[in-house]
C-alpha cells in the first residue's frame, strides 16, 4: 500500500494490514485538552518483532500517543490495543509483558539505585521474591550501573537516571519495550550501549517502540518508522522502503566533478556537488541518459549508483509538506 506525497511515493503511509497481528495498533486515536488537540486521528501499526522509531518535532503528539497506548491516558476518541488487548481496559493483561520508560524515570531520591529497583521488583508479577535480587543485579549490570548501584538516586547524573529507568524497563524479559527518548542525557558511550541493548532485544524477537528526535539514532537502530506531525501520522512503514521512496537520484563518482555538473546543466539535468560525489536528480531523466551525457562531454565516470534518501531529508520533506497541506491522504 502506498500513498502519494508530493515528490515522494511513501509506502505504508496510513494504516496497513500486516500479515500477522501487530504488537500494538491504534485506530482514529484522538486526544484533546480543552481546545488543544494533542493527537488527531492517529492510525498506527507496530509489527510484532519490529523496532519502530516514532519521529516528530516537539509537540507532534509522540508522548501522548505512547501514554494512550500504555493506558496511562484515556483517549478522547478512537481505540488502542496492546499485545492483542484493548487499552486501557486490558492493561492488567498486557502491561506485565511490557517494559516502558516514558517521559523520564521517576524514583525515590533518598534510596539507592539498587534499592529503587528492589522496590519495583517486589511489585513485579513475573518475579518471585527469591528471584528479585538476581534480576535487579542483572539489570544494573546490563545498563552499566553496577558500580553505582549503592549510590543514592538524588546523586545520579541525568544520564545515570536514564540508565536506571532503562534497567527498570528490562527488569524481566518482555514481549515489548517502549522507550521514550532513551538516550536523553547520555554520553556517546552510553548512546552506543543503548543501541546495543535495542539490537539485543530485536534479535530476541522483542518488539521495541523508540520515540526520539535524534534521526541518526533512529536510522541506526530501527526497522520501521512512523513520522508524526501536528498530532497526525504523516508516514509509516519499513525504514528501508521509506528511504527508497524519496525523489529518484543518482550519485556519480568522477575525478572531474565540476566538469560533470557543468555538462549535466548544459543538458538541463539538475545536479550538485556533494561529499559523496555528483548527485543527479532523475525526476525528468534516466541513469543511462545521465551517463551518456557525461561520456559525450568527455567526463570520466568511475561509478554511478542509485542515491539513497537520508532520513533527515525524508523527515524534513514530510513535515514541511504536511505544514503546507500537500500530503495526499
Amino acid at each position: 500500500m502506498s500513498t502519494a506525497v508530493t515528490g515522494v511515493d511513501v509506502p505504508g503511509t496510513g494504516a496497513s494490514t500486516p500479515a500477522s497481528p501487530p504488537a500494538a495498533r491504534t485506530r482514529g486515536l484522538r486526544k484533546t485538552y480543552g481546545s488543544t488537540v494533542a493527537v488527531d486521528h492517529v492510525d498506527l501499526d507496530i509489527p510484532e518483532g519490529a523496532v519502530l522509531g516514532m519521529l516528530g518535532p516537539n509537540g507532534s503528539g509522540k508522548t501522548t500517543t505512547i501514554r494512550m497506548l500504555l493506558g496511562l491516558v484515556r483517549p478522547t476518541a478512537g481505540e488502542a490495543s496492546l499485545l492483542g488487548h484493548p487499552m486501557p481496559a486490558g492493561a492488567a493483561h498486557a502491561l506485565p509483558h511490557v517494559g516502558a520508560l516514558v517521559e523520564g524515570p521517576g524514583f525515590h531520591p533518598f534510596l539507592s539505585g539498587r534499592e529503587n529497583l528492589l522496590r519495583l521488583g517486589a511489585a513485579e508479577p513475573k518475579l518471585s521474591g527469591r528471584e528479585i535480587p538476581r534480576a535487579v543485579d542483572a539489570a544494573l549490570e546490563r545498563v552499566g550501573l553496577a558500580g553505582a548501584a549503592t549510590r543514592r538516586y538524588r546523586g545520579y547524573s541525568l544520564g545515570m537516571k536514564q540508565r536506571l529507568g532503562l534497567a527498570a524497563a528490562l527488569l524481566v524479559p518482555r514481549r515489548m519495550v517502549v522507550l521514550d527518548e532513551p538516550t536523553n542525557g547520555l554520553d556517546p558511550a552510553g548512546t552506543r550501549e543503548v543501541r546495543s541493548i535495542i539490537a539485543e532485544l530485536h534479535a530476541a524477537g522483542v518488539t521495541v517502540l523508540v520515540s526520539s528526535h535524534l534521526l541518526a539514532e533512529v536510522e541506526a537502530t530501527c526497522t520501521h518508522v512512523a513520522v508524526l506531525h501536528a498530532g497526525t501520522v504523516v508516514a509509516q512503514g519499513e525504514l528501508a522502503e521509506l528511504l527508497e521512496s524519496g525523489s529518484p537520484g543518482l550519485v556519480v563518482s568522477t575525478p572531474d566533478a565540476a566538469e560533470a555538473v557543468e555538462a549535466l546543466r548544459r543538458n538541463r539535468i539538475p545536479s550538485r556537488l556533494t561529499p559523496e560525489g555528483v548527485r543527479v536528480d532523475l525526476t525528468a531523466t534516466t541513469a543511462p541518459e545521465v551517463v551518456s551525457a557525461l561520456v559525450h562531454a568527455g567526463v570520466s565516470v568511475h561509478e554511478a549508483r542509485r542515491a539513497r534518501t537520508g532520513l533527515e531529508d525524508l523527515f524534513a520533506r514530510l513535515t514541511q509538506q504536511e505544514s503546507n497541506g500537500e500530503v495526499s491522504r
